[in-house]
Parts: structure tokens; C-alpha cells; sequence
């Protein structure tokens, strides 16, 4: 059986990666003269540069809820370390596998004396916390996009983010966490009855962290939106909720480093009929550019004031 899902895991892989790339091809063969016209003034490099400082902020802010996390696990960490360890790890997630950044994180904290239990825990927490945020951004955002997406589309967005925030509530997961630890020591053969890490109270401080760091990474990608075309305010909401929706699914769907190509094809999928084609893609591709920028300036910043 593991076997088997190793292979069905791997081939689901190549399927999600070579369908996203095929629906962006084919979108870009139909409208390419006008993602070639495409032309960024002086008023639009100085957004595409704003977009990157809010991008390169919304990774601090992401370090910063990561440090409350862990100080809820009583772990006496100092924020500037636990942002710049954030920062140096996030880059990796781009590597083949998607799990690389989580597993530098949990690197950097055991090296920093954090428990291994805490330590998993915290990073564990993360993405369950964004998903979270992404869905209520999505749900709060735009009537356009909940007209799209449907009836039965916006239920089961209600439902998921229900089963969600449920599922970070310390009466379900502390039962979880107690059981996977009992399965550690079954595993390991050790009869040593180790700590394990509770969650004592419903984490909202870091949800609302989680919340902001969307609605910063939403910021430029609208930045970006802004520096090609410009935006009205009845589009706001729509825009941030079709990114928060993309960005999520870029965030769980296999295959994809750093969402590439997932996020793409959502956007393309989400606003097709409400934003041109051609622009969209010149944007989503500006913004994935301005994005691994903001990754890799991160990263670099983070390792000189190492150095330093």
C-alpha cells in the first residue's frame, strides 16, 4: 500500500503540474499580442518597487506569528531570531517536494534549543492558520466571486473553513497531538514517557497575524495589478478575494513549489470573464516575478545580518 501511494502521490504530481502548465500555455498562444503590448510607465516601476517592500513585510509579519506560536508553547524565543530564521528558510520552498522550508524551520528551532515536539507543532500549525485566513478573506471578499463560484461553491467554502477553525480548537487537536506522540514512542521503540506540547487556548492572536500577512501579500499583488492597470474601488474586494482563493490553492494542491502554476490558473480561471486574459496574465506573471524577488530578498537580507 505505501508503495502504491507513493506512485499514485508521485503521478498526481506530474498530472497537476503538466495540466497547469498546458492551461497556461494554451492561454498564452491565444492572447499573446496582447500580453507583447504590455507596457510598464514610471508610475509602474514605483508600484512594482512598493510591491516588493509589502511582499518582503508580509514575510516578517508571517516570522513574526510564527514566534507567537511558539511562545504559546513556552518556548522563550526572541521574534528578530525566529524572522530571520523564517526569512532564510522560506526560500526552500520553491525546491521539489514542497515540504523543504517546513523542515528547515523545524531544523532551525531544535538548533536553537527548541523541543522537536514544539517545534513540529508550531510549524504544523502555520499553514492551517493561513488556510484559515485565506478562506475568511475569500469569503469576506467579493460578491462577484461568490456569483462565480455559486451556491454549492460558496457552501463548501463555509464548510471547509467550519472544519478548519474547528480543527485548531485545543479539544480536538490535543487529542491528536497525544496520539501521534503514543505512535512516536511505538514506532521508536522508547519506553521514556516524553513531553508532550499542548495547545492551552484557541490561537487567534496568531490567526489574526495570519490575517494580515494575507491581506499584505494581497496588497501586492494589487500593487502589481496597479503598476499595468489601473484598478477602480469596486474591484478591490473582488481582487483580494480571487488571490486569497489562488493563493490557497497553490498552498495545498501537490506538485506545485510555491504554488507555481496553481495559483496562475486560478486567477486565469477566477476572473476570465471579469478581467481580460491577455492582462491578466501579464499581471499574475509580473507578480509571480515580484514574489520569488521578495522570497530571495528575504533570504539574502536574513543571511548578510548573519554574517554581519
Amino acid at each position: 500500500m505505501k508503495q502504491l501511494w507513493s506512485r499514485l502521490k508521485g503521478s498526481l504530481r506530474w498530472f497537476v503540474l503538466g495540466g497547469t502548465l498546458v492551461f497556461l500555455a494554451n492561454t498564452l498562444k491565444n492572447h499573446w499580442q496582447e500580453v507583447a503590448s504590455t507596457r510598464i510607465d514610471a508610475a509602474g516601476w514605483a508600484c512594482l518597487a512598493i510591491s516588493l517592500g509589502v511582499t518582503l513585510l508580509a514575510h516578517v509579519c508571517a516570522g513574526w506569528v510564527w514566534s507567537w506560536i511558539l511562545r504559546d508553547f513556552k518556548q522563550p524565543v526572541q521574534g528578530v531570531w525566529v524572522i530571520l530564521a523564517y526569512l532564510k528558510t522560506n526560500i526552500a520552498k520553491y525546491l521539489p517536494g514542497n515540504v523543504w522550508h517546513f523542515y528547515g524551520r523545524i531544523s532551525a528551532a531544535t538548533n536553537a534549543g527548541v523541543p522537536l515536539g514544539a517545534a513540529t507543532l508550531s510549524v504544523l500549525l502555520e499553514p492551517i492558520l493561513m488556510m484559515a485566513s485565506a478562506l475568511i478573506v475569500t469569503l469576506l471578499g467579493s460578491l462577484q466571486l461568490g456569483a462565480r463560484l455559486g451556491f454549492w461553491g460558496q457552501a463548501a467554502q463555509v464548510l471547509v473553513l467550519l472544519v478548519v477553525l474547528l480543527s485548531i480548537h485545543p479539544l480536538i487537536l490535543n487529542p491528536v497531538i497525544q496520539r501521534l506522540s503514543q505512535l512516536k514512542r511505538k514506532v521508536t521503540g522508547s519506553s521514556r514517557e516524553a513531553k508532550t506540547f499542548k495547545v492551552e487556548h484557541y490561537p487567534l492572536l496568531p490567526l489574526l497575524g495570519e490575517l494580515g500577512f494575507l491581506l499584505l501579500r494581497g496588497s501586492g499583488f494589487l500593487l502589481t495589478f496597479m503598476a499595468i492597470s489601473p484598478v477602480s474601488p469596486g474591484q478591490l474586494p473582488l481582487l483580494y478575494s480571487a488571490f486569497s482563493l489562488a493563493w490557497l490553492l497553490g498552498l495545498v494542491v501537490p506538485g506545485a513549489p510555491g504554488g507555481v502554476g496553481v495559483f496562475e490558473a486560478t486567477m486565469l480561471a477566477l476572473l476570465d470573464r471579469l478581467v481580460s486574459p491577455g492582462l491578466l496574465l501579464s499581471v499574475v506573471a509580473v507578480y509571480r516575478v515580484v514574489n520569488t524577488l521578495g522570497d530571495a530578498a528575504g533570504a539574502a537580507l536574513a543571511t548578510l545580518d548573519d554574517r554581519r
